[in-house]
């Protein structure tokens, strides 16, 4: 079989699962509905009023929401593994969680009860902890291990910062918990639109990148000999990844793993296509997350388990197996 052929098959095979994914998510859910109350929900159909509230307020946004996370997530991933050539790299590793959970509970302890500002504190923290990140890292000439040493560094004082306003206000912290296990519930498909447009845009950009994103695998000096201003797409990148992981956070709190896992897969189908690569890693990141969340919603109905135990259960596995591949490999 072609090279061609395959990539065919892969970037067709994720966009039909993703559509499995998709259907699957608004067809069940913690509310157990037949088909015909759930077709007739969905088509407005009298005497349907119950399951098109359903429908509509719960299910969809649900959806919606986990699908934009879903690309934003592994969007991310797949950007900062390709610019710091680390496979461990993703938005949880490099400290932008880290700051938006730092900005959350902040915004918390000062304001308890400002609660519809929290999406917008979750935002602000994760471009801050990106911003200071590339602050030290140009300050060093744009190093990919500066920009993760910087991460990582920065990451840590993030969490010992979430630590002291635990300390200070254990109440705020019982409100963070929430936020910071990640989830779905209560999205709404108003707090959708601008997440939505930055993720698109940020989508875009990736795929304006891709081909000088593809030659940073032969080093920076190579990359720079054929062309490419290293340091300038390395920047672009790095905003464009810290951008689409703070949009999704704002509305799904800090859902792990699914930058670190998805970016490994969608290399591995598709063996060195960086423009299919960042195709097909936001339909698996979808997908993923869609299905961990009909997870979290239907296995202990009515009980709900927040999506990110689910990511976690799959994500640190799959972490400790990259270490200690990379540990055989040193």
């Amino acid at each position: 079989m072609t090279t061609k052929k395959r990539n065919f098959i892969v970037f067709f095979g994720a966009a039909a699962l993703l559509l499995a994914a998709v259907f699957f998510s608004l067809r069940f859910g913690s509310v157990s509905l037949t088909p015909d109350e759930f077709w007739g929900g969905m088509f407005f159909k009298e005497g349907y009023k119950t399951y098109t509230s359903i429908f509509y307020s719960s299910r969809l946004p649900r959806t919606l929401g986990a699908v934009l996370a879903g690309i934003a997530f592994s969007q991310a991933g797949t950007l900062l593994q390709r610019v710091t050539d680390n496979p461990l790299a993703s938005p949880s590793i490099l400290g932008i969680n880290a700051g938006a959970g730092f900005a959350v509970l902040l915004m918390l302890v000062c304001f308890p009860l400002a609660y519809s500002l929290l999406p917008l504190a979750a935002f602000v923290g994760a471009l801050a902890a990106t911003f200071l990140i590339l602050g030290v890292a140009r300050s060093a000439g744009m190093s990919r291990v500066v920009i993760v040493l910087a991460g990582v560094a920065l990451s840590a004082l993030f969490q010992a910062g979430i630590s002291f306003l635990s300390v200070v206000d254990p109440d705020a912290l019982a409100s963070y918990v929430d936020f910071s296990v990640g989830g779905l519930h209560g999205v709404k498909t108003e707090d959708l639109l601008l997440p939505a447009i930055i993720i698109l845009i940020c989508l875009a950009a990736a795929q304006l990148l891709s081909r000088r994103l593809a030659l940073f695998c032969l080093g920076d000096t190579l990359a720079q000999s054929l062309g490419v201003s290293v340091k300038r797409v390395r920047l672009v990148s790095l905003i464009a990844a810290a951008a689409s992981a703070a949009a999704a956070v704002s509305f799904t709190g800090l859902i792990g793993f699914v930058g670190l896992i998805v970016p490994h897969c969608a290399r591995a189908l598709v063996k060195g296509n960086m423009r299919l690569e960042l195709c097909l890693a936001p339909m698996l990141g979808a997908s993923l997350l869609l299905f961990a969340d009909l997870l979290a919603r239907t296995l202990f109905a009515p009980t709900e388990i927040p999506v990110g135990v689910f990511t976690a259960l799959l994500g640190v596995p799959f972490f400790l197996g990259l270490v200690l591949r990379r540990k055989h490999h040193v």
